[in-house]
């Protein structure tokens, strides 16, 4: 680079010969950037437009916007810095040289990246689904890039690495229309067998929200310590799981109340003696 002496600076100028051009460059390369930026977010929206009218899923969609709004980013600034003069060329290179230092840097990125690819593929589970993955369970918003976001039922938002799912069990508890309540309820021992089974399967067909077929199924279960106790299997739709088992628990407990049937619970006895 040609240095400048001090009879240079002195040069009225030279505003005009390197201060000018240079900020008109600068200021094109700034317009460079802001109208390519909204050209990026103009394309990914088109992108998100066409693939909605060909009823492509909600999570692949998100994803592959993503993506491409990331790649026309990544173009904008290349052309930005290509016109300040910047060898873009030079800079893919030592790009290029520390990618592999970058991987293994950021192993756990790429391999939350790679997860939600294969999350995208496989789709165990998708947007609006409410699943239980990496120790949280809750309602899938959106599957980025390296994270999947949840929403709790207390409208709180988890925002889990795609490893951690990908990787570990996932439990989907929308993935079947119908759902089975397991509930064991008990009786005591002098308690009248036939009358409990009786109002318990009253009970079931009163509700028209639970499913005749698979028919509900009320069995015995076990004699055990302090209860007989019955295993109370009716199915439902799965939005109405948690209704449905909250009302059953509820009429059941107030007719055997009513009925004079009891629900035993662990009692401990404790005998004194007194000794002389």
């Amino acid at each position: 680079m040609e240095s400048i002496s001090i009879d240079k600076l002195s040069d009225p100028t030279l505003i005009e010969k390197l201060l000018i051009p240079w900020a008109i460059k600068l200021a094109v390369a700034l317009a460079i950037f802001i109208v390519g930026r909204w050209i990026a977010k103009w394309l990914t929206g088109v992108v998100r437009k066409l693939m909605k009218r060909a009823n492509v899923d909600d999570m692949l969609t998100n994803f592959i916007a993503n993506i491409v709004y990331t790649v026309l980013l990544l173009v904008v600034i290349m052309a930005t810095l290509d016109h300040l003069g910047i060898k873009t060329t030079s800079l893919l290179a030592v790009f290029g040289a520390a990618g592999l230092a970058i991987g293994l840097a950021l192993k756990d990125s790429l391999a939350n990246f790679s997860s939600g690819v294969m999350l995208i593929m496989f789709r165990p589970f998708q947007v609006g689904d409410f699943i239980e993955a990496a120790g949280v369970a809750g309602v899938v918003e959106e599957v980025r890039m390296f994270a999947t976001l949840l929403r709790t039922g207390d409208n709180r938002q988890i925002i889990v690495p795609n490893g951690q799912i990908y990787g570990g069990t996932i439990i989907n508890y929308s993935a079947k229309d119908t759902r089975r309540i397991d509930m064991v309820f008990g009786i005591g021992y002098g308690d009248d067998i036939r009358k409990a089974k009786q109002i318990i399967e009253e009970i079931m067909q009163q509700d028209d929200r639970i499913l005749e077929d698979p028919a509900p199924a009320v069995a015995l279960a076990e004699l055990a310590d302090s209860s007989v106790n019955f295993n109370v299997r009716p199915w439902v739709k799965s939005g109405d799981y948690w209704p449905v088992r909250s009302d059953l628990l509820e009429k059941i407990k107030l007719a055997f109340d009513a009925e004079g049937i009891s629900i035993p619970y662990p009692q401990q006895e404790v005998y004194m003696h007194q000794v002389a």
